[in-house]
Order: C-alpha cells, then structure tokens, then sequence
C-alpha cells in the first residue's frame, strides 16, 4: 500500500490471478494495497478481487466506514505490519475491520478479533479510555453502533459514575444573592467547588464535556435514571453548558439548549440562579421552543428570592421590540415565583419584593419603557408588601427615576402613577425629599405632608402620655415607700409591746407582782390608749366585796 508513505512489499509472491496491486481512494487520498495480501485478510476484497479483477474498487468502497488514517493502519496490517491499537482508534479500526470481513472465519489472529479483544480488556475498565473511545465513534457512529461499541462504552461509563459519581466533578459551589457582584467568588458562582488534595495524581479524570451531544445526552438521561446524585449530574450539565452554550459560536446551540433543558432537574436549589438565568438569555436570541423557555423560567421562578439584579437584565429581542429588556419574561418568572413560593415566613416575599424595586430603578431611565409596565412591575412589588413592615422608599426612588427620564407624562399620567406609591410607608426621610419633589404632582405632595403632620402628631401624643405614664409610676413608687414605712413602724411598736407582755408575765408566774405597784397595768393601758383622753374613773372600776354564801 502507498500513501504519503510507501510501504514496503515481500519481494516475492506466488502466481495468481488477483491483480498485483490494487488502488484506493479514501477522501480524497490514494492508498495501494497487495491484492493478494489484501485479499488474504479481507474476504470482502477477496470476493470482489476474484469477481472483477480488472475493475476500480474505489466505486465500490464507496460506503466504507474510514478516515485515511485509520485505513492506512489496516493496510498496514494487511501487509503483515504490527500496529498500535489506542482508545483513539481502536473503534473505527474495528467497524473498518468488519465493513471487509476480516474476522477469523477468514483468516486466524485476523484484525477484528484483535481490536474487540484490546476494546474489552483495555478500553472498558478505564473512564478516561471509554470517554475517548465512544468521542472517537463520531464518524463511524452507525457501525459502532451495530457492533455494539457505543453501547458498551456508555454503559461503562454510567457504571463507573454510579460507583464514584465524583467522577462527573466536584458539586457546585453555591453562593447567596447578598454578595457582591463583582467579585471573584460570584464570578465563579457555578464552578465546581475546588477542593485542596495532599497528594497531586498524574492522573487526570477526563470529563464528559468531550463528548458531542447525541452522546452526552443518553448518557446523562441513563444517569437520571439510574438516580446518580442531582448535585453531580447539576456539576456535569454546567460544565457542559459553559463550553457548548455560552462560549461556542455558530451553529447547533439551539437544539443543545434545548435538550439541555430537558435534562435539567426540577428540584429547586440544584442550579444557582445565575446559570438558570444565563440558560435563559442563551434560548431567546436563538429562538429556541416555547416549552423550552417555559421550563427555565418555571425553574427560575421557584427560587427567585436568590437571584440579583443584574439577572434581571434579559435584552430585548426582534425589530419590532421597543424596550430595552424582556419585562413580559420577568412578569412571568414573577407569577410562577408568588404561585409556588412554600417558604416558612414572608422573608423570601420580601427579598423578591426589593429585587424587583432595584430593577425598576435600574430600568426606569429606559426612556422606552412603558408606563404601563412600570405600573404592572411595580404593583407585583407592592402586593406581596401588605402587612409587613417594609418602606415604600423603593418603589419611590424607582418612581422617582422615572418622572424624571419621562418628562413628556401629563399631569394624569403622572397621578395615574404615583397611585402605585403608599406614602403611609415611606421613612421620614423619604417623605422630607418627597415634599419638596417638584416632579410629583401637588397631591402627592400635599399627602406627603398631611401624613407626616399626623405622625409628627402621634409621636408627640405618644411622648405626652410615656412622660405622664412616667409621672404615674414615680407616684405609685413614692406611696409604696412612705406605706413600706409605716408597716415597719407599726411592726417594731407590735415588737415591743409583745416584748413588755412578756416580762409582765414571767413576773406574775413568779409571785413578784406587788399590790403597790399597781402602775404596770396602767402604763399598759397607756400604751393601748385607754388613759390619753378619758379620767382615771373611766378606766378603773371599784371592787365590791364579796360575802360568802
């Protein structure tokens, strides 16, 4: 056989009928091969040889499964040449192998039989090899298919992940929608998290990101089946998106998105919102399915309370769109995020309801933005704030913005839109730089001081009755006092009257009571008021003698 490279030929060969040579041409390239080497190998050129030896066979190879070089490798092998079978080529070299009948019915220790034995043994047991062997089936997909090679190299590798899913890449690092945009950490928002290894391997695993999407996509739809952990499929699918969605250009990504959309887990909180958001601003310029965009803005919807503003910003596609961004599109994730919200408190409602203030601030300079929309945006905010304690000052800052960048709004117009502003909520000094707005029509104005009258009024009311209720308890606290007092007076005039009781007693037990001292009683009588007021004959009574009977 002769390519870019001659090869060298047995200088002798036996009489026989086969042509001496015989030419190929494979894309494009010529390859001379021995016809009776080439017919000792291959019982399709043995047929055809011996059937039309003096015919091109060029015509009738037209089909085959090859690329030239992996023909040149079988004509090596056809010229009694070892070769070095890898997981590059291992594959094509087996369905050109079958394609011309080089199996042992034909010839012993012929070439199929010896790639399907290196494809078992050596390209199987290893996730690197299989992921190369089923990216290089690419161009020989049908045969590899019918031998059963693209089969076997999927199932091997959805084998290997179900027993290490780490295999698909590290779990996606998740970060809250609280930090700042600009940082390195939110730039690699959805990057596998990086983990710190104390010994480097050699070995490098090799990812599915290699693969086309007619292969990538079976594979990753068997590991959702085989129920391999979200996070690592979530991991996989990122990867993938980044290198076939948002930094390919050209054609073909409409129908990747798509399909990537279908393998996307319903569950919140396995993608970050950002990658959801990046997903969907990639589907709408390339026009991709209703079902399609549906789904990521249903997606997006669940968990929305984690999103920031700049996700928010999806331009406008088609000539006939005046505004700048795809307010329709954040109307709808809006709905589906208040339909499906299933947090514990109104925390979530409240971060959606201040997301949704920084985007109409960020957008209200749009001077084709319509009133409309602004209202329509501002009323979803508005909404979910009844009966919490959140300001208004949002929504007026948005409004505020607004009025500014669209002088042209006539005096109703500009009523009709301030009726979106509750000013009962706004902070004082919201409701200071509303009163000298000179943008705001009069009665708002009017309103924003009438109700900071009345609450300048209740705040004094208030400070009038805490300092009359102060007034009170100091009262009550001195009238304790003074009674504390008095019981503790009383309690040490009782102590000693029932110390002095005590000695009168102990002194009449003892028989040491004297009729001359008969002052004891009266001063007893004293201490228990009997003499302070009345004569002595008050309080004394005469003895009548008393005669036996």
């Amino acid at each position: 056989m002769t390519s870019r490279h001659d090869i060298e030929c047995p200088t002798w060969r036996p009489k026989s009928r086969l042509p001496p040579e015989v030419q190929f041409h494979i894309r494009g390239v010529q390859f001379t091969l021995d016809g009776e080497l080439a017919a000792t190998k291959s019982a399709k050129l043995a047929k055809w040889l011996k059937e039309c030896p003096q015919k091109d066979l060029s015509r009738l190879l037209c089909d085959i499964p090859a690329d030239p070089e992996s023909f040149e490798l079988v004509g090596r092998f056809c010229h009694g040449y070892d070769i070095k079978l890898s997981q590059e080529n291992v594959v094509r070299i087996a369905c050109i192998a079958h394609y011309l009948g080089m199996t042992e019915n034909h010839c012993p220790n012929n070439l199929l039989n010896k790639a399907l034995y290196v494809f078992k043994h050596q390209i199987l047991p290893n996730w690197n090899n299989s992921i190369k062997a089923l990216k290089s089936a690419e161009n020989v997909l049908e045969q590899a298919v019918n031998l059963g090679l693209v089969d076997a190299c999927m199932e091997s590798i959805v084998t290997k992940v179900q027993e290490d899913p780490r295999l698909l890449g590290d779990p996606i690092k998740y970060l809250s929608s609280d930090g700042d945009d600009d940082s390195d950490e939110n730039k690699n928002a959805y990057r596998p998290n990086a983990r710190r290894r104390l010994f480097e391997l050699e070995w490098k695993s090799e990812d599915l990101t290699v693969l086309s999407l007619r292969f990538y996509e079976p594979v990753i739809h068997e590991m959702i089946q085989r129920k391999v952990p979200q996070e690592y499929i979530a991991a996989s699918i990122c990867e993938y998106t980044k290198k076939w969605v948002f930094k390919k250009e050209g054609n073909g990504e409409k129908e990747i998105v798509e399909s990537l959309e279908r393998l996307l887990p319903h569950q919140k909180g396995i993608f970050p919102c950002t990658f959801l958001f990046d997903m969907l601003k990639s589907a709408i310029p390339l026009d991709a399915s209703i079902e399609c965009k549906n789904g990521l803005e249903i997606r997006i919807g669940k968990q929305l309370d984690q999103a920031n503003v700049k996700d928010l910003f999806i331009p406008s596609q088609g000539y006939t769109e005046d505004e700048q961004y795809d307010t329709e599109s954040i109307r709808r994730i809006l709905k589906n995020f208040y339909s499906n919200y299933t947090g514990p408190d109104a925390s979530g409602f409240i971060k959606v309801a201040e997301l949704v203030d920084n985007f109409l601030a960020e957008v209200a300079s749009d001077i084709d933005l319509k009133m409309s929309t602004f209202i329509s945006l501002a009323d979803m905010s508005v909404a979910v704030s009844d009966g919490t304690e959140r300001t208004s000052d949002g929504i007026y800052r948005a409004l505020d913005i607004y009025l500014d960048k669209h002088r042209h709004l006539t005096d109703s117009e500009r009523e009709k839109l301030c009726r979106i502003l509750d000013c009962n909520k706004m902070s004082v000094e919201a409701r200071e730089h509303a009163a000298q707005n000179e943008r705001l029509p009069l009665r708002v104005v009017v309103q924003v001081l009438f109700i900071a009258q009345l609450q300048l009024r209740d705040t004094i009311e208030k400070e009038v009755q805490g300092s009359d209720d102060r007034l009170l308890r100091l009262n009550e606290e001195e009238d304790e006092e003074e009674t504390k007092a008095d019981m503790e007076k009383m309690g040490s005039k009782v102590l000693e009257l029932e110390r002095e009781c005590h000695i009168m007693r102990r002194e009449i037990q003892t028989g040491n009571v004297k009729r001359q001292k008969p002052s004891m009683w009266k001063e007893m009588k004293r201490k228990f008021g009997c003499m302070t007021t009345m004569p002595d004959h008050n309080c004394h009574v005469k003895k009548k003698k008393v005669h036996p009977k």
